[in-house]
C-alpha cells in the first residue's frame, strides 16, 4: 500500500494512500488490530475499510503512538481506542486519506471529479456557491469536499448542506485556502480549510485550529 504523502508532527498528521493490494495482504498488515465486519460485502468497500484503518495506524506510528483500533460514537464519528485524538477518514477508491489531531477538530474529504457533482449541486450548494462554481467541475469538487469536511467536524447529521454549511467564494488554484462556516441555531463557527487539486481527485482538510 504505497504512501503517497504524509505530513506529521507530534500533535497532528494527515496522510494519503493509493490502494493496490488485495484484501488478504491488507488484513495481514493490519495484523488483527481490527476485524472487518461481515456486513461489508462490496469488494472495493472492504478494501477501503481495511486501508483506512491501516492508514490511521501508520499515522499513529508517525506520531510515536500505538494504534489500538477505531470505535464510533452514536453519530458514526470515528474515535481511536484509548486516545482523545480526533480522527477523520475519507476514501474514493483507490484513494484513501486520513487526518488525526490531538488538540482540535479533524475533517478531511477527497473526491474524484465526476459529472454527478453537477446534478447534485442545486441541492447541496447555496445559490452564491452555485454561481461561483459555475461550470467548473473541479471547483464543484472543492465545494463538495469542503462541505463533507465540515460535516465530519460537526460530527452530527442534522444539517442542510446548502444552508447550514457555507463556503465563501474563492479563486481556484492547484491548492489554496477557503473559509468554511457551520451555521446552526443562529450560531456561526468559522472553520479555515485548505484544498489540494490533484490530477485525479480533490482533497480538502481543515487547518489546525482550537477545539470547537
Amino acid at each position: 500500500m504505497p504512501l503517497e504523502k504524509i505530513v506529521s508532527d507530534s500533535e497532528r498528521a494527515w496522510a494519503l494512500w493509493r490502494i493496490n493490494e488485495n484484501e488478504t495482504s491488507l488484513m495481514a498488515e493490519l495484523d488483527g488490530i481490527e476485524e472487518i465486519s461481515s456486513s461489508i460485502t462490496n469488494p472495493a468497500k472492504r478494501l477501503e475499510w481495511l486501508a483506512g484503518r491501516l492508514l490511521v495506524s501508520k499515522i499513529f506510528s508517525s506520531m510515536s503512538l500505538r494504534f489500538h483500533g477505531l470505535t464510533k460514537d452514536l453519530h458514526g464519528k470515528p474515535y481511536p481506542i484509548g486516545y482523545n485524538h480526533q480522527v477523520s477518514l475519507s476514501h474514493s477508491f483507490p484513494y484513501v486519506a486520513a487526518l488525526v489531531d490531538r488538540l482540535g477538530p479533524a475533517g478531511i474529504d477527497l473526491e474524484q471529479p465526476k459529472e454527478k457533482l453537477f446534478r447534485i449541486a442545486p441541492r447541496v450548494l447555496h445559490p452564491l456557491e452555485l454561481a461561483d462554481a459555475a461550470d467548473d467541475l473541479k471547483k464543484h469538487c472543492v465545494y463538495w469536499c469542503a462541505k463533507e469536511a465540515l460535516i465530519k467536524i460537526h460530527g452530527q447529521k442534522n444539517l442542510t448542506l446548502a444552508e447550514n454549511l457555507r463556503i465563501d467564494p474563492f479563486h481556484l488554484a492547484g491548492e489554496g485556502d477557503v473559509r468554511g462556516r457551520i451555521i446552526v441555531s443562529e450560531r456561526e463557527t468559522i472553520i479555515p480549510l485548505h484544498y489540494f487539486v490533484y490530477p485525479n481527485f480533490v482533497m480538502v482538510l481543515n487547518e489546525r485550529t482550537i477545539p470547537l
